[in-house]
């Protein structure tokens, strides 16, 4: 996954454009460039590394244009180096092409470039793009050359194109990763997401699929690939702008760790009602009739979305009374799914353009599944092809390793499990109410259970130098504990495995020695006795326990205070008790990851949602 931003307009392009990747990093830190177009000629400049190394450059070099486009990577083809950095270009150095996504065929396409005399000067499958729209180029404009091209070009992409031969003109084209038009006043923006553009503008166009757009100072033209006209709808974009800013926190991790009440509230906000014991989710167009006539739910996800759906089929068997299967969006397509009639996909995914789940998506509506998405992102592509939408309301989530987005799809599943319940009956108006209650209470939960962070600090400070952990849970918090393990390894690099604390005994157990913490999930619940049995089970092997339990619960009679460390969490609902224990969790990766001096909000490798296979 890379970051894309262009900008035609009045300003400055150079600075709109840096500033534009700053709020793309996220998406890529390997490298980053930019080009521009000044009378008539193309200046770029590109560094590998962060985006520091691109801003020094330019300091030595400064380059100034009339319009141009930007670019931070996240290598898929080609090392991360200055060389292979975007923006790409053509053998005539007039036509600039920044890209995500994959070429598939760009070998066969590269090697009749070259026995056509292009000569190649990256490793990328980028270049080939731009060799190609350069033999295509006639004198019907960059945007019939583009046309052309793309005929030629399987895969999945979204390029953004500029040439110094057809001058103040951006082209940007979707086939799988996201592009958004920002329609600012006399001025327009092109990006690969939300953040650079609301600064500037909050009303935007998302396009589709095979969807092109050709921008100009007077105006942009929507048109598929063929060039036939496309009628896009405005959107307008609710997130301030402050919302993307670190507002005074350290890292963007840390507030949006601290942004989960609000998160929460606002999911939560206008879909219930403590009077009827009603649960209103408006955005859905899936008929009542339908949703009451599933049989059987189905969710596909890939990450933390997928660690949420294990809680979701907790959740929507006990509440709903529904069979539900949760699998891996990058899996499904390959193996063949049953889909039988009256079954329900619900995908999960923070961005709706995680590539893999649209996949699981498409492939589940084309067996005749009806669908649904839980989303942060307002017109995301999977938004556009599910039968409805559940918004989680979190606002932008600009660290990579996902907090406040995960514990927002939990309460949307909640949700969707009261609501799934009334509509088949088998749950009524008066009991739901107590679940309402229960859920009008969780932002303030929540609010308690961030009040924990100076003693999660503190274990951190004890537990940073370790170099492997265990996570246990059981029934509903299992899966916190394999959310748990990923966040740790995503941002802390210690590795970590979470395992449902009944399999410990078949496997995990031998791991268990005095070097090995081990995170026990265990708050007062029908399994409570069978956890303190797991703690019992490590203590005996010598390793140390950080137990995360409810307020009162005395574990003194097995943990040693010395060596062990207990968290209190509030009491709640055992269906809601999952999406206060990812707090704890969250904080603990977090102070590890700070302690050992890795890159929180960019961790190494890794990309905000992957947009392609």
């Amino acid at each position: 996954m890379c970051g894309i931003i262009g900008y035609i307009g009045p300003k400055e392009v150079v600075p709109v454009l840096i500033e534009g990747l700053r709020r793309l990093e996220y998406r890529g830190y390997d490298s980053a460039g930019v080009a521009v177009v000044h009378a008539g000629a193309v200046d770029l400049r590109r560094s590998a590394g962060k985006l520091s190394k691109l801003e020094d450059v330019i300091r030595l070099e400064p380059i100034a244009g009339d319009y141009g486009v930007g670019h931070t990577r996240w290598a898929t083809h080609g090392r991360p180096t200055e060389e292979n950095a975007h923006p790409h270009r053509d053998c005539t150095g007039k036509i600039v092409v920044v890209h995500n996504g994959i070429i598939e065929n760009y070998l066969e396409l590269k090697h009749e470039l070259q026995r056509q005399g292009h000569k190649f000067v990256t490793e990328t499958d980028t270049e080939i793009v731009a060799h190609l729209v350069e033999r295509e180029m006639r004198n019907d404009g960059l945007e019939n050359a583009v046309r052309r091209a793309l005929l030629l070009m399987r895969g999945l992409f979204a390029l953004v194109l500029i040439s110094a031969d057809d001058p103040e003109k951006i082209v940007a084209v979707r086939n799988g990763p996201p592009i958004v038009v920002g329609l600012g006043d006399g001025e327009f923006f092109v990006a690969s997401d939300t953040p650079p553009i609301l600064g500037h503008t909050r009303d935007v166009v998302f396009l589709g699929d095979e969807e092109m757009a050709v921008i100009t100072k007077s105006g942009v033209v929507f048109t598929d690939f063929f060039g036939r006209a496309v009628s896009k709808v405005t959107q307008r974009v609710l997130w301030d702008p402050i919302m993307a800013e670190k507002a005074g926190f350290k890292h963007f991790m840390l507030k949006e760790i601290f942004e989960q009440p609000t998160a929460a509230r606002e999911t939560i906000l206008g879909r219930v009602s403590q009077d009827s014991g009603k649960v209103f989710l408006e955005e859905m167009a899936i008929s009542d009739a339908t949703l009451a006539a599933v049989e059987r739910v189905t969710i596909l996800a890939c990450g933390t979305s997928w660690h949420a759906g294990l809680v979701g089929k907790f959740m929507i068997e006990q509440i709903a009374r529904l069979p539900v299967e949760v699998d891996y969006g990058s899996e499904y397509r390959y193996r063949s799914p049953i889909v039988p009639p009256r079954t329900l996909a619900v995908v999960i995914t923070q961005s709706g353009e995680t590539a893999d789940t649209l996949a699981a998506l498409r492939e589940a509506s084309r067996q005749g599944a009806s669908s649904i998405s839980i989303c942060n992102v307002v017109g995301s592509m999977a938004t556009r092809e599910s039968g409805g939408t559940i918004y989680t309301h979190a606002g932008p989530e600009i660290g990579v390793a996902s907090t406040k987005a995960f514990t927002s799809q939990l309460v949307a599943l909640y949700l969707l499990a009261l609501r799934l319940g009334q509509l088949r009956g088998a749950l009524s108006p008066d009991a739901s109410k107590p679940h309402i209650d229960a859920l009008l209470q969780l932002p303030l939960l929540l609010e308690q259970t961030l009040k924990l962070a100076p003693e999660v600090e503190e274990i951190a400070s004890r537990f940073h130098t370790r170099t492997d952990f265990l996570y246990l849970g059981r029934g509903i918090n299992y899966p916190i504990a394999l959310e748990g393990a990923l966040k740790l390894k995503e941002i802390s690099y210690i590795h970590a495995e979470g395992y449902p604390a009944g399999e410990m005994k078949h496997g995990p157990i031998a791991l268990i020695d005095e070097r090995m913490p081990v995170v026990a999930l265990a708050p007062r619940d029908q399994v409570f006795e069978k956890m303190m049995g797991n703690m019992q089970e490590v203590k005996a092997r010598g390793g140390s326990v950080i137990a995360l339990t409810t307020q009162g619960d005395d574990l003194s009679s097995i943990l040693d205070r010395s060596r062990d460390v207990v968290l209190q969490l509030p009491h709640a609902p055992a269906l809601l008790m999952p999406i206060l224990m990812a707090l704890p969790l969250q904080l603990l990766a977090y102070d590890i990851a700070v302690r050992r001096g890795c890159d929180v909000d960019q961790p190494r490798n890794l990309a905000k949602s992957v947009t392609v296979e």
